[in-house]
């Protein structure tokens, strides 16, 4: 399950950010996953409190943002809304798609005391 080492990894960036602005506690961390991600959103969020455990981010709730994958069709020259990378462009039935959102999973916001 490599939603863990990315949770792991989400973790550190609220390490980092505390340490940077100098808060103590962390209530709700806002994370934003792309449907092209290859990110699950239900592992990232069983992994959450047991990654969170003894850190500032402790008790937090997790709020999931969920982002559609997007691509621009170099066929008929529309931005659609895909589900997978290999999807046929929706309008056309084209398969020249180049992704340009929904492939990224980042902390979006944190709230802090």
């Amino acid at each position: 399950m490599h939603e863990m080492s990315l949770m792991q990894d989400v973790l550190e960036i609220i390490q980092e950010a505390a340490r940077e602005k100098k808060f103590g506690t962390v209530k709700t961390v806002w994370l934003e996953i792309g449907a092209l991600s290859g990110v699950d959103p239900q592992a990232m969020s069983f992994c959450f409190d047991a990654v969170m455990q003894g850190s500032v981010a402790d008790g937090a709730i997790l709020e999931i943002l969920h982002k559609p994958g997007l691509a621009r069709c170099m066929k008929c020259a529309k931005e659609v809304e895909i589900s997978a990378r290999f999807d046929a462009c929706p309008l056309c039935a084209g398969f020249e798609l180049q992704v340009t959102g929904g492939a990224e999973m980042r902390v979006k916001e944190l709230e802090v005391e």
